[in-house]
């Protein structure tokens, strides 16, 4: 009864990569405002070179991934640091649960990443409730389960997939690690052993909201006890609930504030092209010369995300040459940009963060998908939740200069009517996503009953 009448502590455990540790941040954020006494667990490296807010008021617990001095970059492979962390890893994990269990506050609860499965066996090495918590959307995670099920045959044979609860799917807008199947073999497992020990979990998460996927997550839910959390982004963009809650708090990359918000300032609505790739996917020289070429010819108003690393995949002086019209940062503040009233559309890879929050404050997006769960999320951008459209490659696999002005133009409802139908969409969504996490909404009602079985 005295254990019961505390707080419950639960200890989020992410991937240790941007695009996971934004999402479970945001959800440990909600349930601390909800009473619960949380604990972020990020690797030794991550938690020296991570820009990490402090005020709020999660609680930081390291582990080590066994390459504490450079992370992933360290490692000669993504096999070398696989397997090194999941050696390292559940000895690390279990040694932190061991310690809290010896202070006031011992854990009750593990949420951790979907593609560290062994930590599901560290919890219930020590008898603690176990949250398994995916970042990628339903649809992605349904096409990995049944590989693993063994239903998908690989290397597939066909053009076309037909799966429970999914509008049919080309090869190419499978998950890339499905449909070149060996090119990226480490990732593939990593994804699809996700479900070795799922069926032992207590509860299992999805970042999104119900209204989005519906058939998958009742699909879904005849396996698992299933509840959608999201949207995951910061409170100020949907149910402002969080006092100063405006960002993740946490960044592998430090942003141009400054610089993004002032040049945003004082376009006209509806007016700017933001462009980004994300934290990982890097595009070849003559896809990227594309996109230069299709932003300065189309002579708009363009915010760019070009990382340091991908800077000298630009044509020569073409940021000079086109400042006048745009703006290319190494990285920015992306919430910020996409809710200013400026950006007309946003021209993404389409990984499922990014998605999420173009979805989430109502923007529409041209899909330019690169790799791993893109093109799926690509194809339900277009043809499921239509916000946006796909900009098609040739058969080189390149997206031209011609493809990508004429796309921007329909989008920001310059030429053609399906802009205003993805316009009406996207407010649409972005409504919905609101409705989901406002008090009493479905996703904040699952959070609610989540914690009451802890209490």
């Amino acid at each position: 009864m005295q254990n019961k009448a505390k707080k419950p502590h639960v200890l989020i455990f992410p991937f240790p990569g941007q695009g996971h540790i934004n999402p479970m941040l945001q959800f440990a954020k909600r349930l601390h405002s909800k009473g619960v006494k949380v604990t972020m667990v990020p690797t030794v490296f991550l938690s020296k070179s991570s820009f990490f807010d402090s005020s709020a008021s999660i609680d930081l617990c390291i582990i080590s991934d066994g390459f504490d001095e450079g992370g992933f970059e360290q490692a000669d492979t993504p096999d070398a640091y696989l397997s090194t962390f999941w050696n390292v890893g559940p000895k690390s994990l279990a040694a932190l649960i061991k310690k809290l269990g010896h202070t006031a506050h011992p854990v009750d609860a593990l949420v951790y990443d979907t593609m560290l499965p062994w930590a599901l066996d560290v919890a219930k090495q020590f008898g603690i409730s176990s949250v398994a918590f995916f970042t990628q959307s339903c649809a992605v995670n349904s096409v990995y389960y049944h590989v693993y099920k063994g239903h998908l045959q690989l290397p597939l044979r066909g053009s076309h997939v037909s799966l429970p609860a999914m509008p049919p799917l080309h090869v190419s807008e499978l998950p890339s690690f499905v449909a070149i199947y060996g090119l990226y073999r480490a990732w593939f497992d990593v994804l699809v052993d996700q479900f070795s020990n799922i069926d032992e979990a207590d509860w299992v998460f999805f970042n999104h909201f119900y209204e989005l996927e519906p058939q998958v997550v009742d699909w879904m839910s005849k396996f698992w006890n299933v509840i959608t959390v999201g949207p995951t982004i910061p409170s100020i963009y949907l149910d402002k609930r969080l006092e100063n809650d405006k960002d993740y708090g946490m960044n592998m990359f430090k942003p141009n504030v400054t610089a993004c918000m002032s040049w945003l300032s004082g376009k006209p609505k509806d007016s700017v092209v933001y462009v980004s790739f994300g934290s990982v996917a890097s595009l070849g020289i003559e896809q990227m010369e594309e996109i230069a070429w299709a932003l300065k010819d189309r002579n708009g108003y363009f915010l760019w995300v070009v990382r340091e690393t991908e800077k000298p995949k630009l044509p020569h002086n073409y940021v000079k040459e086109t400042s006048h019209k745009g703006l290319v940062v190494t990285w920015c503040p992306q919430l910020e940009v996409l809710s200013h009233e400026s950006v007309g559309c946003f021209l993404t890879h389409c990984g499922f963060n990014s998605t999420l929050e173009a979805l989430s404050l109502g923007v529409p997006m041209l899909a330019l998908p690169q790799w791993t769960d893109q093109c799926t999320n690509a194809k339900y951008i277009e043809d499921v939740w239509r916000i946006g459209i796909r900009a098609r490659p040739d058969e080189k696999g390149i997206v031209r200069k011609e493809t990508i002005i004429r796309c921007i133009m329909e989008l920001l409802m310059e030429v053609g009517k399906k802009g205003e139908e993805i316009k009406k969409n996207s407010i649409k969504w972005k409504n919905l996503a609101k409705k989901a996490v406002d008090e009493g909404g479905k996703s904040d009602k699952n959070v609610d009953e989540f914690i009451a079985k802890l209490i």
